[in-house]
């Protein structure tokens, strides 16, 4: 298996299963951590949209890029309302999963032709709350010329996610 197809990461969380299905799967407490506003609730099949609620800092990112030992790419605009993913899977309280364009803000990403990856949410009851384990793969089908980038954006991109729902669910 390529090293570079999956990303996994894995966070014990201090909140019950039930709190954490209800952050992940809620399209407006998804939106708070996640730093996105979704335009409608999360329902298998249904294509998703929503408008990015940060600003982003292009010269950072680059910067970012170049400190990952990655060919650096500028950002394109991202306008409102925007498709943010399609969802797969909802099997409360345990599974949720979505395809998206990984590191879709890349200038060198062409949403209408740029394959998606799978993002799966799965829940584990812990006897001090809930692990979270995120798993996004695919990225062997993404275009040569960005693979390596979008793989390590979304590789640190996680680690931060996994951060602000623990903050969000543990507050």
């Amino acid at each position: 298996m390529d090293p570079l197809d999956r990303i996994e990461k894995s966070i014990d969380l201090r909140a019950n299963i039930e709190r954490v299905w209800q952050a992940i799967t809620d399209h407006k407490e998804f939106s708070q951590w996640f730093g996105v506003a979704l335009d409608q609730p999360f329902q298998p099949g249904r294509t998703i949209t929503g408008s990015f609620n940060m600003t982003f800092d292009e010269g950072k990112i680059m910067e970012r890029q170049r400190a990952l030992g990655v060919e650096p790419s500028g950002i394109r605009p991202i306008p409102p309302s925007t498709v943010f993913c399609t969802v797969e899977r909802m099997e409360a309280p345990h599974a949720f999963s979505f395809r998206w364009i990984p590191y879709g803000i890349d200038a060198e990403c062409d949403p209408a032709t740029e394959p998606t990856t799978l993002v799966e949410f799965t829940l584990a009851a812990t006897a001090g709350g809930t692990r979270l384990t995120i798993v996004e793969s695919g990225f062997a089908r993404v275009p040569e010329h960005r693979r390596l980038r979008a793989f390590r954006m979304n590789e640190g991109g996680w680690a931060a996610q996994a951060n602000n729902i623990q903050r969000h669910v543990e507050r």
